[in-house]
């Protein structure tokens, strides 16, 4: 697994509500993207990346224990996204689905990732799949 929060909106999220849930400072830190090497030399002085490994790893960690994962084959990039726009919008707007009380997200600072219970802030609320859609969406699972 590449264990690099700012590739990786989700490992970004989890980060976050770990490191709020144990008030650590160091979620000043992890909120800024290091992806240029402008950004990594900006900072250097700044950010102890060897505990940023280290929240990286717990992130890793928390994923393994606590999801699992369906792989769909969509192979046009365009599908791809509509696909991803509608499960997000699908699963923000379903009455019956909701985090539990223990739940990481509750300790996430966005609020939209608390109110939601789910760890995306984009493509909330928005167009969801019909029911026929959502019958066509599974003959495509790999797994």
């Amino acid at each position: 697994m590449n264990e690099n929060k700012d590739r990786s909106i989700f490992r970004k999220n989890i980060g976050r509500a770990l490191l709020n849930k144990q008030n650590d400072p160091f979620l000043e830190f992890w909120d800024i993207d290091l992806t240029t090497r402008k950004a990594k030399d900006k900072y250097l002085n700044l950010i102890d990346f060897a505990y940023q490994q280290v929240i990286e790893k717990q992130v890793s960690e928390y994923i393994r224990e606590n999801f699992s994962f369906t792989v769909f084959e969509v192979t046009s990039k365009a599908k791809r996204i509509e696909v991803e726009s509608k499960l997000i919008s699908t699963l923000s707007w379903c009455d019956e689905c909701k985090q539990s009380d223990g739940w990481l997200g509750n300790s996430s600072p966005k609020e939209k990732i608390v109110k939601s219970g789910l760890w995306l802030v984009n493509e909330l609320y928005k167009t969801p799949f019909e029911a026929k859609d959502i019958e066509s969406l599974a003959s495509l699972a790999i797994c």
